[in-house]
């Protein structure tokens, strides 16, 4: 059983920062991957980024590619996603996911464990 806690989310000005944390309990393969979503009201998931939990390979959605930078500390078990040039179109609910085999999927149904979210707010 995995446990997903994200963390670092708030508001920020746009052209700001901001460095969201997935802490993960349980024991992790290298073979999973890790993904970044975000939600907006009456909207479906969508695909941020991408990780290879052993192999460290890296996928973005073409929205935030050059822009966000996803990372994951093995030892810590924990995933990042660093968020830098901030646009008001990227607030959000953000949730981290956990897919329990080695191929990539940027689909939120396809993955076996979630976070609760944590909230990023872009001013304009």
């Amino acid at each position: 059983q995995v446990q997903l806690v994200e963390s670092g989310g708030g508001l920020v000005r746009a052209g700001g920062s901001l460095r969201l944390s997935c802490a993960a309990s349980g024991r992790l393969f290298s073979n999973y991957f890790m993904s970044w979503f975000r939600q907006t009201p009456g909207k479906e998931h969508e695909f941020v980024a991408a990780i290879g939990w052993g192999s460290g390979s890296t996928t973005y959605a073409d929205s935030v590619l050059g822009r966000f930078a996803i990372s994951r500390d093995n030892i810590k078990k924990t995933l990042y996603l660093q968020m830098n040039s901030l646009k008001p179109e990227d607030t959000a609910l953000y949730y981290c996911a956990l897919r329990r085999t080695p191929r990539q999927s940027t689909i939120w149904a396809d993955y076996d464990y979630w976070g609760q979210g944590t909230q990023v707010t872009v001013s304009s």
